[in-house]
């Protein structure tokens, strides 16, 4: 049977997306990277012979050349070769990087440094958001709204669909006043309760709401006024 007839769950691109990327075997990863077989082969079965010529090691198999694997295996084209020889150097060359350093989030004044590269120089108002796990390590951040010189709008919604995606256990808000005037308007007060009682419903936190401007900034987390 060729991997198209084969149940969904099993064929490995919609096994993976189905069951994540740890389901797979090595020979289903491999054939991901192959896209294609041979006549008589599926491209797992190929994989799984490929692997079966290394003892099924990969860091032999990265010792073979894109000529070698191209001259041993019927199906293996120069394309496919070369896609096989750049995965497994990626894969060593990941080895070599250290581990993903998380930034920690813990003062007004490291949220300030967070946010300053992406919002101090900007004619505009844009809304962004950091994401915290619970150690306070910064998961990623993500612009919500661009506005116009005065303001922005938010929508809240987008800002816990993407809290809730991320597993994330704290939220930090800030958006930037071109004006140099860090005072909230009603409008900022209004979005900072209004995100305070929507994440609190699903056991998010929101850590602090930053008005920053190039030199000084506002926090409402130092204010005391997260949860007016």
């Amino acid at each position: 049977m060729k991997i198209k007839e084969w149940s969904k769950e099993d064929r490995p691109r919609e096994k993976m997306l189905l069951k994540g990327i740890n389901s797979l075997s090595n020979a289903e990863l491999l054939a991901i990277l192959i896209g294609s077989g041979n006549l008589n082969e599926t491209a797992v079965e190929l994989s799984q012979r490929i692997l079966n010529s290394v003892d099924n090691n990969l860091n032999a198999l990265s010792k073979v050349s894109a000529k070698e694997l191209t001259a041993s295996f019927r199906g293996i084209g120069v394309a496919k070769a070369i896609s096989i020889v750049a995965a497994l150097e990626l894969g060593k060359r990941r080895n070599d990087c250290g581990p993903l350093q998380q930034r920690i989030v813990r003062s007004s004044r490291e949220v300030y440094d967070l946010f300053y590269p992406l919002l101090c120089d900007l004619p505009h108002e844009e809304l962004w958001i950091a994401l915290l796990n619970r150690s306070g390590k910064v998961i990623e951040r993500t612009k919500i709204s661009q506005g116009g010189t005065s303001e922005t709008s938010v929508d809240l919604r987008i800002i816990l669909k993407a809290a809730i995606h991320a597993l994330a256990s704290g939220i930090l808000l800030c958006h930037n006043h071109p004006s140099g005037n860090t005072k909230p308007s009603r409008q900022d007060d209004l979005l900072t309760h209004r995100l305070n009682k929507a994440a609190e419903l699903i056991d998010i936190r929101l850590l602090d709401h930053l008005i920053l401007c190039d030199g000084s900034y506002y926090s409402y987390a130092d204010e005391g006024r997260l949860e007016e």
